[in-house]
């Protein structure tokens, strides 16, 4: 089997394997993570991991992350497990062979590629939050909040913005909705918040609305 069909059969698996819910305070819970590999040049931004997962652990919520020991992703990993959570790290082959994985999890999963990986953390999470960090964390969930909006799954997704570290992000989607590329209410399924408490709980609580993003053929 090629690897390409590996891909796409755990794509295939993450459209179809859950069914779709408005809102998470009845399921059993995970929350998949992506922040950088990276501290950053503020010490606030480990903080806000630490407090993270600290709270994740508080609820009982597991974390899935990129699996990597280094930057926010290891802050992450560490302060969640010193907390007693589940901590699942999805990492490729050619990242682990490069001992940048985290040994100590609760689940390590080696994968053949970043797809599998995007895929896999999709699958096994229902909802996901950005913290700050590079171009793959901007990538890993814009895809996932792209999912939400096409109906792929329905899965809340946050963006914890430490000292206004996406400010401008958040911006870009504004200018998006005022010319007419997003939809306000798409606008409206990605939250946002600088408290990492405050942005938990209105994940668990936000019941996503049932909008499909085509209205018609002039838009496709």
């Amino acid at each position: 089997m090629t690897l390409d069909k590996c891909v796409s059969r755990t794509i295939f698996k993450v459209i179809t394997l859950r069914p779709c819910w408005l809102s998470l305070n009845s399921m059993a819970k995970r929350i998949g993570v992506f922040c950088g590999s990276s501290l950053g040049a503020l010490p606030c931004y480990a903080q806000a991991a630490t407090a993270l997962a600290q709270d994740l652990a508080a609820q009982g919520i597991g974390i899935v992350y990129g699996g990597g020991k280094v930057g926010l992703m290891g802050v992450l990993a560490d302060a969640a497990l010193a907390a007693g959570a589940e901590v699942i790290g999805v990492i490729p082959l050619s990242l682990e062979r490069k001992e940048l994985a985290h040994t100590g999890l609760s689940d390590l999963r080696v994968v053949a590629s970043m797809h599998e990986r995007k895929a896999l953390m999709a699958e096994l999470s229902d909802a996901f939050i950005a913290l700050p960090g590079g171009y793959g964390t901007f990538e890993e969930f814009c895809e996932v909040l792209t999912w939400t909006q096409l109906g792929l799954h329905r899965k809340p997704c946050g963006i914890l913005n430490v000292e206004g570290y996406y400010d401008h992000l958040l911006k870009l989607f504004d200018r998006a909705v005022a010319d007419e590329f997003v939809k306000p209410v798409h606008r409206g399924i990605v939250l946002a918040d600088s408290d990492h408490a405050a942005l938990v709980k209105n994940l668990l609580e936000y019941k996503l609305p049932f909008v499909d993003k085509w209205n018609g053929r002039s838009e496709i």
